[in-house]
């Protein structure tokens, strides 16, 4: 058998209560979540438009920022929350300008803290950064489905359709706040999130679905 000087073996004795002292006080997921927002909050500051406000998640966000993806159940809760939340547009008017849409489309300014207000009058929609949207973008992000010829595709025969309805009632749905159709969607809710305002929103509607935009060529 190996022996072990006195002086050794508490050495060692005192080395293992440190580590079962150390495993002891180790922080839960919650603790740990806590000191990373303190961190964040404390690492910026408020400044125009842009507060610290922006640091706090709703219950979709942090039910999707998980390691786990939330349950059905929640799934379903947050999706139906989000639906309630549309604001569905002014007389019915769901399309505007394309010509507009599509500078819209192209720019991806806005929200920063040198703007005066958080009226989305100045803000781009910055589509390109995730989407393809006609043939003649050369560049453009794969982070969601391309959408050329998106109204093509679904049927869109005119401007007044009625047999287009469901689609653009999904449509406007999706760009007021996606997690109405998928709980944890990366798609920004430009509506819900004020990032565009009503208008804005019906000329990049137009860009998608009116027969005339170069989406649907």
């Amino acid at each position: 058998m190996m022996k072990f000087k006195q002086s050794t073996l508490a050495a060692m004795l005192v080395g293992a209560a440190l580590i079962v002292a150390g495993c002891a006080a180790v922080p839960t997921a919650a603790e740990l979540d806590a000191q990373a927002l303190a961190m964040m909050k404390s690492s910026f500051r408020d400044e125009g438009i842009a507060t610290t406000q922006r640091l706090e998640q709703d219950a979709g966000q942090r039910a999707c920022s998980s390691d786990k993806a939330p349950s059905e159940a929640l799934s379903q809760q947050i999706e139906a929350e989000a639906l309630a939340s549309i604001k569905w547009p002014s007389k019915g008017q769901y399309l505007g300008d394309w010509r507009e849409g599509e500078k819209l489309a192209q720019n991806g300014r806005g929200m920063t803290w040198t703007d005066k207000s958080a009226v989305a009058s100045a803000n781009g929609a910055n589509c390109y950064n995730c989407h393809q949207i006609s043939k003649q973008e050369v560049s453009f992000g794969t982070i969601g489905p391309s959408l050329y010829n998106y109204g093509k595709i679904r049927g869109v025969k005119a401007v007044d359709d009625p047999a287009a309805a469901p689609i653009v009632q999904y449509t406007w749905g999706k760009l007021w706040n996606s997690k109405a159709y998928t709980a944890c969607s990366n798609m920004p809710r430009f509506g819900h999130m004020d990032l565009l305002n009503e208008e804005q929103i019906r000329h990049v509607m137009a860009l998608l679905l009116d027969p005339a935009s170069p989406v649907n060529q």
